[in-house]
């Protein structure tokens, strides 16, 4: 009996560790992704045609070897596949954790631990609900205007960019910089755990650079992504 609890208790631990390096390996694809969307949607700083040169580019990447936009498929069964692993292995350590204390604390302690790894599993169901909406928003639905230019404004990403935030009032970019707020801190803690589960965390001075780099991440990702809508917001790029 004790040599079967031994080995079930191995046996979950191995589980363990290998849904944390999925969801290590699966977020530093999502890390790479975000830091490449925001230096494609920084490009609007530099004008309608520079964004839409690089839109049309992203398409064309490969080809004639790829169909057009054949590269943008591939990057978007990755993602699938690396948020579907990401979740589910998220999911499964939750619920691992909560049977493991099956009686909860009666007071809850959070001297030592930060606010994005307080926030990390709300975080993440924000930014997957984002994410379905920003799908629908951007590329699934785009939701435009009705009438003559409606087809225009579609067919420019540039234009379809500043449409969505100037055109949408303030509340569009305040619902985008809340889901950044949830994106920088998700990266922070994130980045964090990444390095701490593939063994770059050992001593006391890595860690503490592991958190100074999950701040530059999460900083430089979502203050990136905030400026294009604040921009617009305020006139400077239209």
């Amino acid at each position: 009996m004790a040599t079967t609890t031994l080995i079930t208790g191995a046996r979950s631990t191995r589980s363990t560790i290998a849904l944390k390096i999925a969801m290590a390996t699966s977020g530093i694809v999502f890390i790479l992704f975000v830091l490449v969307h925001m230096y494609g949607n920084l490009k609007a700083f530099q004008g309608e045609t520079a964004y839409n040169t690089y839109a049309e580019h992203i398409r064309t990447v490969g080809t004639p070897m790829l169909p057009y936009a054949g590269l943008l498929w591939v990057i978007r069964a990755v993602l699938i596949v690396s948020l579907v692993v990401h979740v589910w292995s998220a999911v499964v350590l939750w619920s691992r954790a909560n049977r493991a204390r099956p009686v909860k604390y009666q007071v809850k302690r959070n001297i030592h631990s930060s606010l994005s790894s307080r926030t990390m599993r709300w975080g993440g169901l924000t930014l997957l609900l984002f994410v379905v909406w920003h799908l629908l928003h951007f590329t699934i639905v785009k939701i435009n205007p009705t009438g003559s230019q409606a087809k225009n404004i579609t067919d420019n990403p540039y234009q379809l960019l500043v449409h969505s935030f100037a055109g949408s009032g303030w509340w569009m970019t305040v619902i985008y910089l809340i889901a950044m707020l949830a994106l920088g801190l998700h990266l922070h803690h994130g980045t964090f755990s990444a390095c701490q589960t593939l063994g770059f965390t050992n001593t006391a001075a890595s860690r503490a650079r592991a958190r100074v780099f999950g701040w530059v991440v999460a900083i430089a990702i979502a203050g990136g992504f905030s400026l294009v809508p604040l921009f617009i917001l305020f006139g400077v790029i239209d």
